[in-house]
């Protein structure tokens, strides 16, 4: 199988403990809308063209999640809502967990995989790909 990579520079797919998911890292953009919301549409356009559900798993280390950025990935998230089979979110705070919450619960939008949150991108990869289902 030839492996590609997204925009933003991660293996498609990606191979993990015998199973496969993808990851996009939208970590390290600080503050920095302007980079980091083409890139959220850049990969979204790759997973639409490439017509493959994987278990995704998204890095917010160190990127300010603010208002506009939480509502883009919101809208990220339900446009692909079908082509997901789990989600995991890693590397937000607490407090930008619940601000995704209370969005989510606002929109009135039931998601159709489950999603995890996660301090740690090796568990939530586990989660992702079955072995831990706690």
């Amino acid at each position: 199988m030839v492996l590609k990579k997204s925009p933003g520079g991660s293996i498609f797919p990606y191979y993990y403990k015998n199973g496969e998911l993808f990851g996009a890292h939208f970590g390290g953009f600080h503050d920095d809308e302007e980079r980091l919301l083409p890139l959220m549409k850049a990969e979204e356009a790759f997973l639409l063209e490439t017509n493959k559900a994987l278990p995704y798993w998204v890095d917010f280390y160190e990127t300010c999640l603010t208002p506009r950025v939480l509502m883009e990935f919101h809208q990220f998230i339900c446009r692909l809502n079908r082509r997901i089979p789990r989600l995991a979110i890693v590397g937000c705070s607490w407090r930008d967990r619940l601000r995704f919450q209370r969005l989510v619960r606002k929109a009135s939008f039931e998601f159709a995989m489950p999603i995890r949150f996660f301090r740690d991108p090796e568990a939530a990869k586990t989660w992702l790909v079955g072995e831990s289902h706690s």
